[in-house]
């Protein structure tokens, strides 16, 4: 036989044992993944209540009419959609941010080497995000009622605690109302605000910032998944060589430049990772809302992802809930998007030709040109880092 027909003979037995291997992923997958976001996509379409089977003969197609009914019909559900698009803006706009830096934070005190005890305090920053969310939202329902532990606290040094889930308005607007700006009926603000809408609510409304409620949510999401996002930056700060911070300590480099200049320009990727993880997690809240609030008191902590639950199986539109689903998934997709072109690697954006842009030059569009010159304090580099460069 000739050498051209074995190789091919060896390469179509390769094929037929990788198919044959990955065959049971593909068919799970299939089944459980696929095939339910394919009949998802057509209860969206259709006029389905919840009643047989989605792809009986007696449920129709609607078209888009569930999706004009959200996005631009006169509705009740569609002023919902957009009071839980603006929790869900706020709770994102707090939580991401706040976690990322706080698991960073974590993560830098927990990569000194002389910290005693670390391996019990990387346990306990990390047991929140392996407890289960039923319980710890059942200790924050406790610790946050009308009299409960954080009010008694609060009683000590004079203030009064709120109401915290009983308050229906956003913080923004209780600080607008202590300096006198949308306490009345007269006042120039709201009444310049309240003038114009955008899918239903007016922008009054959709600059209320998160309730007390919704901040008790957010506070409980920061402690519970701070430990893990920790523990990726952990991962990723070990991976950096401890002779890129000896040569940046040599040059006099300070703590701050050090961390600013070298730590986080190497953590890009684990950052993205962390970035995209916490803005897909955050847009898709439900168990919480689910077990404190249920989207009380007036709607403040509702979400659309409880929104969509509360649709389809309490109220039987399920056509309304599975677009709300997918108008979700495109804004996830959307911001994600956003967020990769805004953290995207320029280093190759430099061009591949000589000179100082060059890929094995040590020009200002190359990471390691960047590295160098953060390294640098004075005009010329020290031996040891021109050892590491």
């Amino acid at each position: 036989m000739p050498a051209r027909s074995r190789g091919s003979s060896a390469r179509a037995a390769e094929t037929r044992s990788g198919w044959l291997f990955t065959a049971p992923v593909i068919v799970i997958l299939g089944l459980f993944l696929v095939l339910p976001i394919l009949v998802a996509l057509w209860v969206s379409v259709s006029d389905w209540t919840g009643r047989g089977s989605p792809l009986s003969s007696e449920v129709g197609f609607v078209g888009a009419d569930n999706y004009r009914q959200l996005l631009t019909e006169d509705t009740l559900t569609r002023s919902d959609f957009a009071t839980s698009l603006r929790n869900n803006f706020y709770y994102v706009l707090m939580v991401v941010p706040i976690q990322t830096v706080l698991a960073l934070a974590l993560a830098l005190l927990l990569n000194q080497r002389r910290l005693k005890g670390l391996s019990f305090f990387r346990t306990a920053y990390y047991f929140p995000s392996v407890t289960s969310s039923v319980a710890i939202a059942s200790v924050f329902l406790f610790l946050f009622a009308g009299g409960g532990s954080i009010n008694a606290l609060l009683a000590l040094v004079g203030i009064d605690g709120p109401q915290w889930f009983a308050d229906p308005r956003g913080v923004l607007h209780m600080a607008l109302g202590a300096v006198g700006i949308g306490d009345g009926p007269q006042a120039p603000g709201p009444e310049a605000l309240t003038s114009r809408d955008f899918m239903g609510l007016t922008w009054w409304d959709w600059l209320a910032g998160p309730s007390v409620a919704m901040l008790t949510i957010i506070f409980l999401v920061i402690w519970v998944s701070a430990g893990g996002y920790m523990l990726l930056f952990l991962a990723g700060l070990q991976n950096i060589s401890s002779d890129v911070y000896e040569a940046a300590a040599i040059d006099g480099s300070s703590r701050w430049r050090t961390m600013r200049s070298i730590t986080v320009p190497l953590l890009r990727p684990t950052l993205f990772t962390v970035l995209t993880l916490g803005l897909i997690g955050t847009w898709q809240v439900f168990d919480q809302v689910y077990i404190m609030s249920k989207g009380n008191p007036g709607k403040t902590t509702l979400t659309p992802a409880f929104l969509s639950y509360d649709q389809s199986i309490n109220n039987g539109e399920w056509g309304t809930g599975t677009a709300m689903s997918f108008v979700l998934f495109a804004i996830i997709i959307v911001f994600t998007a956003v967020q990769t072109f805004a953290l995207r690697d320029r280093d190759r954006s430099g061009g591949g030709g000589g000179g100082s842009g060059g890929q094995g030059g040590d020009g200002p569009t190359t990471r390691r040109g960047r590295l160098l010159r953060a390294l640098r304090i004075g005009n010329t580099p020290s031996a040891t880092t021109r050892g590491i460069s």
